[in-house]
């Protein structure tokens, strides 16, 4: 059976809840059919430098548009679409690049504090063998200023800016609420 798709846009700063609210609410969806694309696996195997522009180290960069292997992504959206009831994208540069933009049904940026998202980032990639430094060098020298750059902006694509430090279930509550009302074949 062929029904429409909506398609959910979710974007925010490293370490803002991106996939932790993308699991929650396709949890929450349970009545209803859901595929969840997280930008993050379609990361490039060769990814572009950057010196990073206040201490001019190199770095190899995660936080660029051209990291992501945007074709990749948009074939595997356009052939989930009309499989699905709903399709939740997550990642960086969700509502930064045009195309997967002109997809989205509804477009969420998850706002969290810097001081917040550090920790968390400084918590994970701990936790995945980096050391202290080398995290908090590149957040420094890298990250921050892409964020800066390429996501902070997009947070203006949006029309819903969720809290990433406390989610509320109020938050989730609209969201699911109006994927219901949205559904075409209701």
């Amino acid at each position: 059976m062929h029904h429409e798709t909506i398609t959910i846009g979710i974007a925010g700063g490293s370490a803002s809840g991106k996939s932790t609210i993308s699991e929650i609410l396709s949890k929450r969806l349970q009545d209803v059919s859901v595929k969840l694309i997280h930008m993050d696996k379609y990361f490039k195997k060769v990814r572009p430098m950057i010196v990073a522009p206040y201490t001019g180290k190199t770095y190899e960069d995660h936080n660029h548009p051209d990291v992501i292997d945007f074709d990749t992504l948009i074939k595997d959206y356009q052939a989930s679409h009309g499989k699905y009831d709903v399709i939740i994208i997550e990642g960086l540069f969700t509502l930064h690049h045009d195309e997967i933009r002109s997809f989205l049904d509804l477009k969420i940026f998850i706002d969290c504090q810097a001081d917040e998202r550090i920790i968390r980032r400084i918590k994970r990639n701990l936790a995945w063998g980096l050391s202290f430094d080398e995290i908090t060098d590149v957040y420094l020298d890298a990250v921050r200023h892409r964020h800066q750059t390429y996501v902070e902006p997009s947070r203006w694509h949006a029309d819903m800016v969720l809290n990433g430090s406390t989610p509320s279930d109020v938050g989730y509550e609209i969201i699911t609420n109006w994927i219901q009302a949205n559904r075409g074949d209701k």
